[in-house]
């Protein structure tokens, strides 16, 4: 009877802490959309963070985007050339890339170094201190160091997002062109000829969403850590976690809502 008392008492309290967390998650995110549009702006905190973000994540979407359209030319050309298909491959390769996986690949690589860095930068910020003393100094600390976050992922990411398509496109026709002698203008007219406007704008629209997802999220584990440099620890892994199941849960409904455009 104990046993099961203890046992109530602890799915109560973990429902409970769920719809609390969700009730401050989701007031953190209207406060964001409340603050971006006040003034002040600070364009040169959005500028850094579009530095940091970007430029700094340059080199490992590189080789990620490469990589990623060279094995997967790779893995779909002995499939292809069983059904005499093989000059299907450059449109292929293209509606993977451009749908799927320019925005998916970008938007995790994203998740997993932007993300962590912000988790675990406001987290340490936190159990410091610091934000805190932000406030006490007069400045919005919410606005100095969450809206400026949130806004250069979410700028930053459709921009990566474009640069891994392209780079993936190379290394698929560095493979192609390795094969079948393929010239790149006959590759890049193939592959472009299955792509309608729509594809290039959800993928767009997907990026955005997952930058804002990576960006608020990242900032609320860390606005919200405790326990020093444990909670810390624990921000910057669960804004990993947290984010990269958001960013799939977003992946099924954008394309189920762009496949009834299709349609």
């Amino acid at each position: 009877m104990y046993f099961k008392k203890s046992r109530d008492y602890f799915i109560s309290k973990k429902v409970d802490g769920f719809f609390i967390d969700l009730n401050n998650a989701l007031q953190f995110v209207l406060r964001f959309f409340k603050e971006v549009f006040k003034p002040p702006y600070e364009f040169k905190e959005i500028i850094r963070q579009c530095y940091q973000v970007g430029y700094k994540s340059l080199f490992l979407i590189t080789l990620t985007g490469f990589i990623t359209g060279l094995v997967f030319t790779k893995q779909s050309r002995p499939s292809l050339s069983e059904f005499g298909a093989a000059s299907w491959l450059p449109s292929l390769v293209a509606i993977a890339i451009i749908r799927a996986l320019a925005p998916l690949v970008t938007a995790l690589i994203a998740a997993g170094k932007v993300g962590s860095n912000i988790g675990a930068e406001l987290g340490s910020m936190k159990v410091t201190e610091q934000i805190d003393a932000m406030e006490v100094s007069a400045v919005n600390p919410f606005k100095f160091l969450v809206v400026s976050r949130v806004l250069a992922t979410t700028l930053m990411v459709p921009m990566l997002m474009c640069y891994t398509g392209a780079v993936a496109m190379l290394g698929a026709f560095l493979n192609v062109h390795q094969n079948e002698m393929t010239s790149f203008v006959s590759f890049f007219q193939a592959a472009f000829d299955k792509i309608s406007f729509l594809d290039i704008f959800a993928s767009l629209i997907k990026s955005v969403v997952y930058g804002f997802t990576i960006g608020i999220v990242g900032c609320y584990k860390g606005f919200h850590a405790s326990n020093g440099t444990e909670g810390v620890g624990k921000s910057a892994n669960s804004s990993v976690v947290l984010s990269m199941f958001l960013i799939f849960v977003e992946e099924i409904l954008i394309v189920q809502i762009t496949n009834s455009f299709r349609t």
